[in-house]
């Protein structure tokens, strides 16, 4: 369980102190959902810049200049990769054909390293699951919704994406995680996090004006433009059930079963630390004489 959090502001309505202020009582609401790691990203000087660190967000000292119009951000639970090692905490930086761009993800992807596998795709130091949607996109060599699609279609787990490009084009690439998106028509400005309890918390004292919630559902890919234009794309979901079984996989055919049951292990692990659990009780349950499948019926619907 991980926050999305950010800020479009094509309109140029608040400096960069003004940014901050807002970005960091946002940020401290998003730490309700991680308090691991904390990162925002945002384009400044003509380049692409992400600030991170392994410090919960109200730790986290942010330093927005003027003119910055998007900023995106992330808080971190950890369920993959130690936040201790700053590469592995949100956003990531990637390269798709020359075009840099920012990623952060909410939610627990389980078949990265299959896909890394499968798709020949480059070793990386980066332990997170999130990486490879970097990766993904990064092998379209663009970033677009065609690439997005791509990737949202190949992933599979629970997830919410958002991207920042060089051109201060920002994405949403909705799965079945929440995100609640607020535009301020009047302002100019666009504020998200991925509930809504937590942004209308962060904004309770902010005189910001009348709010319109912009409605995204589960399959969709928006993106909205540097003058603060919505456009939309979908891709095709397969939500049922987020974790089947790594043999009913044809891509997994070619890995041997006591490979295949490492994988789900470590699947479980993650995802046992994703529910808040210590991995370890997917040992103590197995030490108990529960199979693999059970476990997991355990964690979904032991809830």
């Amino acid at each position: 369980m991980c926050c999305l959090f950010g800020m479009i502001d094509y309109h140029g309505s608040f400096t960069g102190r003004q940014k901050m202020r807002l970005l960091s009582i946002l940020a401290a609401e998003c730490e309700a959902r991680g308090t691991d790691a904390s990162g925002v990203a945002y384009c400044a000087g003509g380049s692409l810049r992400v600030y991170k660190r392994p410090v919960p967000a109200h730790a986290l000292r942010l330093r927005i200049p003027d003119h910055v119009p998007v900023v995106l951000g992330h808080t971190r639970m950890t369920t993959q990769g130690s936040q201790k090692k700053n590469y592995n905490n949100h956003p990531f930086l990637g390269n798709a054909g020359g075009q840099r761009f920012a990623l952060a993800h909410n939610g627990v992807l389980y078949n990265d390293q299959l896909l890394r596998r499968s798709l020949n795709l480059p070793p990386t130091k980066i332990e997170t699951d999130s990486y490879i949607a970097v990766q993904l996109i990064e092998q379209q060599k663009t970033l677009d919704f065609s690439s997005l699609k791509y990737m949202a279609e190949q992933v599979e787990g629970s997830f919410t994406f958002t991207l920042l490009d060089e051109a201060n084009n920002w994405y949403l690439v909705k799965g079945d995680n929440p995100l609640c998106l607020y535009h301020f028509p009047r302002l100019g400005v666009y504020l998200y996090a991925s509930t809504e309890e937590i942004l209308r918390h962060a904004l309770q004292t902010q005189r910001l004006g009348k709010a319109k919630r912009i409605q995204a559902e589960c399959g969709d890919i928006l993106k909205i433009s540097p003058d603060g234009v919505i456009h939309h794309s979908t891709f095709e979901t397969n939500f049922e059930n987020w974790l089947p079984l790594p043999y009913e996989l044809p891509a997994r055919r070619n890995y041997s079963p006591g490979a295949l049951e490492r994988e789900y292990r470590r699947q479980l692990e993650a995802l046992a630390r994703w529910y808040g659990y210590d991995s370890k009780c997917v040992d103590d349950l197995l030490n108990q004489g529960f199979t693999l499948d059970d476990v997991a019926e355990y964690l979904y619907v032991g809830e």
